[in-house]
Formats: structure tokens, sequence, C-alpha cells
């Protein structure tokens, strides 16, 4: 028996507070109906009450829809904080910072004379850091976060590791013969390669031995 009431308790509550919304909307107009005949107005009740209803009505649809607006925008606030957050980890993560600090030092320039000298443990470097380009690039597409919230922070790290295994990354692809191979971190790269040319025309990417 609870549990059946429970069911309909909600549905018994909406038509519960329509009811008593319409009775004490009528008793209002009913009033202010008295009131105008008390200042000798001759009114029709009937036209002023749908006159009114019609005014609130309009005005209740305009206070919902920016409410919904209020909403929406805070949802989707949230949603850009949430996504951002997960880009700051994946990029600054102990095993992100490591796997990049292997490549910067010690990947050579050339990518056939890379990849047949790679150890063990610069291997998974390389894939450790493709694969967390891909992961950002995911979290980055069909505009989830703004651009403009993201890419000045993020930006820096992704074009300069890019200096370095974008090279492979086209070699590999030829190899392979496989055009899509990490396709959705090479667009990434061009964005933000894209991104920091327009923004910060004057800057250029420089390797320090002992940078932080």
């Amino acid at each position: 028996m609870k549990a059946t009431f429970s069911k309909y308790s909600t549905i018994i509550i909406f038509i519960g507070l329509t009811m008593g919304g319409l009775l004490c909307w009528l008793c209002c107009l009913l009033y202010i109906s008295l009131f105008l005949h008390a200042l000798k107005l001759e009114i029709d009740f009937w036209a002023m009450t749908e006159a009114l209803s019609t005014a609130v009505a309009a005005a209740a649809v305009l206070g919902a829809g920016f409410v919904a607006y209020r909403e929406l925008t805070e949802i989707a606030s949230s949603r850009h904080m949430e996504v951002a957050d997960r880009l700051f980890e994946e990029l600054n993560s102990t095993e992100s910072i490591n796997a990049r600090r292997w490549v910067f030092h010690n990947l050579p320039d050339n990518p056939e004379e890379g990849i047949r000298s790679l150890t063990p443990e610069g291997r998974a470097a390389v894939k450790d850091v493709l694969n967390s380009l891909d992961r950002i690039a995911f979290l980055t597409q069909g505009d989830w976060v703004p651009v403009e919230m993201v890419m000045p922070w993020m930006n820096p790290m992704i074009v300069k590791i890019w200096r370095k295994l974008g090279p492979y990354v086209e070699y590999e692809s030829r190899r392979r013969n496989e055009p899509d191979y990490y396709a959705h971190a090479r667009r990434l790269a061009e964005r933000c390669i894209a991104w920091r040319r327009e923004s910060l025309p004057e800057a250029t990417v420089t390797w320090i031995d002992d940078a932080l």
C-alpha cells in the first residue's frame, strides 16, 4: 500500500497544487473585482479574468525561460570546469611529465634513426605521450570546453612536444600506410600551433637543459 501511494504521490501533489493555485488565483481576481466595483467601476469579471490570466501566464513563461537559461548556463559551466580539470590532470600527472621529459632529452630529431634506437623505456615514453595527446584531443572535441578557457595554458606543452613527436608520427604513418595513425593527436597539435601562431606570434620553442 505504501509503495502504491509513493508511486502516485507526485501526481497527487501536482494536481493538488494546481487546483489550490487556481482557487487562490480566482479568489484574488474576485477580490479585485469587488474592489473595482466598490470604486464604481463596471467590469466584466470573466473578461478581466481572461486578460489578467493571459498576462500572468506570459510572465510565468518568461520567468520559467529565464530560470531554465540560468540552470543550463550553470550546468554548462560545471561541465566545462570538469573537462578542464581532467585536462589539467592528464597533462600534469607525474607520468605525463616524466614521459615528455624523456622525449625532450632523449629522442633524436631523425625519426628513422630514432625508431631503430628506441629502448623499451623510450618506446613506452613515446606511446604514453601520444596516448595522452589522443585523450586530450577527445576531451576537447565538439566544443565540450571553450577554447579560450584551456588553450592559453595547454598549448605550450602540446606545441613543444609536437616539435619532437610530429615527425615521428608522420614517418610512422607513411611506414605503416595508415593515414589515420594518431589522427586526433595530429589535429589537436595543428589547432594548438595555429592558436599560438595567431595569439602569440612572437613566441618560439626554446630548449633549456635545466628547465623546471
